[in-house]
């Protein structure tokens, strides 16, 4: 029997009185659909039955082996159906990218595939085939209702998400398809399938699942409600459009969320990854940042981690293809077909971002400015069959089949065709005799994921030595050489430094790389074959899936350090995770010590604290004042806003708290009362380096559409929010280093926060605010019993900081009661937290209301004399 789900742990752990909201938050755990038909959204709770099931299910193996959980739309298995007997006939298809990756894991790992069939299985023999798949193949098949599945795969992936993430738009009608709720339902429903598939064989405290391409982008979040904890990792094969493209989506919050769930996501280049973070940080104010190589998200407390690598070829699959008789054999063939001809190749899905139809006008190119090549040089296109149907299939098959027509009846002549065009299924083997004798590979895709002709076709050129003998190579003496034209647009065009990297629009370019390509010196060619053959070699598919397997291990890893649980809605629902000691603070949890204590500090932070950050009118309403009021007015409390604002107009909104303390500036400024004398630390009062900070903060801001200088008494702060992300934090990155590099001699200290670059004088923060505080009450006779702080950003954890030192210094008395609390659940050097800022003021009226009716005794007042 599998072991227990972490959603049990984290039920028994929230009927602790400590954690009031996390055991309902985590009953209400998703339903798997069961039967067929479409939802608009994932909904409802899994009854305990259910849930049982899902956890104990033993279908597959125990849990002392290691498994890897491979999802994909499709299993790596081929069908066929005899005509008499009506029997199924399965078997393994090798060239099926999830199968390959199986050599990058250990021996003694299990694999476990979950996807549909490319055949459609009656109902009355689901369980049946289902049984055999999984005895015989380690597969789990995935069956969806037609009506599901013809909206999901060609509905809202092949009609949506496929040309959307290759850069295509639905401008009109007549050009792509508009969205559609229903199909977007179908893709959900379909995503639930496959994750109620999931949940029938995962062991979630052991099992890695890996989530394979567009189809299933959603799944990670059904996955991640069901278990908490479960490790995942997600790869993109297609593209990842700029946010520009993206942002388009009517359902673009929903998807990246959904992929948030995942640990790793995994992308082909470094221009993808940096799209997806792009739209992280602009549609979901995510930021993220690399520590030791590693880019990472931080999400509700979990970092996400995001790779970047592409996927490779099976070199040891290829190699058996190549020493085939049969493979021999059609080289043989080839070679004498094209004798006295220089061989072009090309090898490319027929869909409308191929670019074939380019290619064939490039080749027409080539032949109209060099006359000399007609006869000599033939471009053999194999064109596979289109994944999909539709008018736009239809249209770029009859555009390909006009335009080669068109130049092998310009250029040609009997005996000689410029342009042979195979359209339709060619076996592996012939492919493989086609790259054996092509000179060149032209990849010509105006946008295209990680296409790997190029990676084959290198290696097929290095040849093996039954094909050397058939195409009377000299064996090992033979220099290799290979020639790739490929596009700037595909995947793989970043590892292949070798290759001639053309822009497939402009036909005049493609045309010269060809000339280029056959003409070029034998020792280049060869040097350039090398070098693609180095890379592709030792990256291969074993090498990236060993390296996205050891990176999801990585991304796992504090799993067991964190407690968990779920929050939101439908497809917003994501995992909250955080230290095991760090929880909500309630006023029942507080109201005790809170009674119980005599001498009680309370600091707060303004700004996203007692006010929300998006409040355009930053005063005080009554109900801020009331509360101060009340909680200043208990002479056992001394109570301060700590924030970045200036004292004036800090002084203004509080102007009615007469006992409110105020630290203004990070406390450069701070005054006890209202009619008390601000005071400022004696670090002296020149300010000279204002005038060499300003001057380089004022470029960045005229360039910088949205950012504006804030100017403080003690300070200059460059704010970027409203700026476009992107450009904002650049150029606040640039800032920051012109500025240290300017004051280096200059007693300030130049930081970076959310969204601003501050320039301040040293010896000025939250944290000292604090530290002399308490020092000043210690001196005073009168040590503090009770803290209370509360902050909701980078400069309010100085203070949790410097309160945690002092609690742990064996020099000072000790604190009683410490809370110190976070405004929204996110890590922190606090303890607790707190959700918003509605939260925080319900918590001090629940402690001014709560607290015991004592004597009135005269007011406790100290004074910072000397001490700031």
């Amino acid at each position: 029997m599998f072991s227990r789900s972490y959603a049990n742990l984290l039920n028994l752990v929230s009927s602790q009185e400590d954690f009031p909201n996390i055991g309902q938050t985590m009953n209400r755990l998703p339903r798997v659909m069961t039967a067929s038909g479409i939802i608009s959204d994932f909904d409802g709770d899994y009854d305990d039955e259910s849930r049982s099931e899902c956890v104990g299910s033993d279908a597959v193996s125990s849990v002392s082996q290691e498994r890897r959980i491979i999802v994909a739309n499709q299993l790596p298995l081929k069908t066929q159906r005899d005509s008499e007997s009506k029997k199924w006939s399965f078997e393994l298809d090798n060239d099926a990218l999830v199968l390959q990756l199986k050599d990058g894991f250990p021996p003694d790992v299990e694999v476990v595939y979950v996807g549909c069939l490319k055949a459609e299985i009656d109902v009355s023999e689901q369980d049946e085939v289902a049984q055999l798949l999984l005895d015989k193949f380690r597969c789990v098949p995935t069956f969806l209702p037609p009506d599901i599945q013809n909206k999901f795969y060609h509905g809202f992936c092949k009609q949506h998400l496929w040309p959307l993430f290759h850069y295509m738009l639905p401008i009109s009608p007549n050009h792509g398809t508009r969205f559609n709720r229903v199909l977007w339902q179908a893709y959900v429903s379909a995503n639930k399938i496959f994750a109620d598939k999931v949940m029938e064989v995962i062991n979630p405290d052991e099992d890695y699942v890996w989530v394979h391409d567009y189809h299933l982008m959603v799944l990670p979040t059904f996955l991640r409600k069901r278990f908490p904890r479960v490790k995942l990792g997600f790869f993109l094969h297609s593209p990842f459009p700029s946010s520009e493209i993206y942002r388009t989506l009517p359902v673009r919050d929903e998807i990246l969320r959904a992929l948030l769930n995942s640990d790793l996501i995994g992308f082909h280049t470094f221009d993808y990854a940096r799209h997806f973070l792009s739209c992280c940080s602009r549609m979901l104010g995510l930021d993220y940042e690399s520590k030791r190589g590693y880019i990472g998200l931080e999400y509700y407390g979990r970092v996400v981690s995001i790779k970047i690598l592409p996927v490779g070829i099976h070199m040891g699959q290829l190699a058996s293809v190549l020493s085939l008789p049969e493979t021999v054999k059609k080289a043989r063939e080839l070679k004498e077909r094209f004798k006295g001809k220089t061989v072009i190749v090309g090898v490319d899905d027929m869909d409308m971002f191929k670019g074939i139809s380019f290619k064939f006008l490039a080749m027409g190119q080539l032949l109209e400015q060099h006359p000399e090549l007609k006869e000599k040089v033939v471009l053999v296109q194999i064109a596979n069959p289109a994944r999909t149907q539709g008018k736009d299939i239809e249209e770029v098959q009859d555009e390909t089949h006009l335009t080669a027509k068109s130049v092998n009846e310009r250029y040609g002549k009997p005996g000689y065709e410029p342009i042979v065009f195979i359209n339709g299924s060619v076996p592996t083997l012939e492919k493989a005799a086609y790259y054996a004798i092509a000179e060149c590979c032209v990849v010509n895709a105006v946008r295209d994921g990680m296409n790997l002709v190029p990676y084959t076709y290198t290696v097929c050129r290095q040849s093996s030595p039954v094909l050397d003998e058939a195409l009377g190579f000299d064996g090992s003496n033979t220099p290799r050489k290979s020639m790739i034209v490929v596009s700037e647009f595909i995947g793989c065009s970043p590892s292949l430094s070798g290759a001639i990297r053309v822009n497939p629009w402009n036909i005049d370019a493609v045309s010269e790389a060809m000339n280029l390509a056959i003409t070029m010196p034998e020792a280049e060619k060869q040097m350039r074959h090398e070098k693609h053959y180095k890379y592709v070699s030792s990256h291969d598919v074993g090498y990236w899936a060993r390296s996205f397997d050891q990176d999801l291990e990585r991304a796992c890893r504090e799993h067991f350090l964190k407690r968990c649980w779920g929050i939101g809605f439908g497809l917003c629902f994501r995992v909250v995770a955080l230290g095991p000691n760090f929880r909500k603070l309630s006023v029942e949890h507080i109201v005790s010590a809170y009674n119980r204590t005599n001498s009680r500090v309370i600091l707060l932070d303004y700004d996203g604290t007692m006010m929300p950050q998006t409040s355009v009118d930053k005063t005080p309403s009554s109900e801020v004042i009331s509360v101060l009021n009340s909680l200043c007015n208990d002479p056992k409390n001394i109570v301060f806003i700590v924030s970045g604002r200036g004292k004036d107009s800090l002084s203004k909104w509080f102007s009615s708290c007469e006992k409110l303390g105020i630290a203004a500036e990070h406390g450069y400024f701070t005054r006890w009362t209202k009619d008390s004398e601000w005071e400022s630390p004696s670090l002296g009062t020149n300010f000279d380096w204002k005038k060499i900070a300003e001057p380089v903060m004022v470029p960045y801001t005229e360039t910088t559409d949205g950012s504006y200088i804030e100017h403080k008494e003690s300070a200059l702060v460059w704010h970027h929010q409203e700026a476009d992300p992107d450009f904002g934090s650049c150029q606040a990155k640039e800032l920051l280093d012109h500025l240290e590099s300017v004051l280096t001699n200059d007693p300030v200290v130049v930081k970076r926060g959310q969204h601003i670059v501050e320039v301040k004088p040293q010896g000025v923060s939250k944290g000292i605010v604090v530290e002399n505080l308490i020092s000043t009450m210690l001196s005073q006779g009168k040590p503090p019993d009770f803290v209370l702080c509360i902050g909701d950003d980078r400069s309010d954890e100085d203070m949790f900081e410097s309160i945690a030192r002092s609690v742990s210094n064996p020099s000072l008395p000790a604190i009683a009661e410490v809370f110190a609390c976070t405004v929204g659940q996110k890590p922190s050097k606090a303890k607790y937290y707190l959700d918003d800022t509605v939260d925080v003021i319900k918590l001090l009226q629940g402690l001014a209301t709560a607290a015991v009716q004592t004597p009135k005794s005269p007011h406790f007042q100290v004074s910072f004399e000397g001490s700031l």
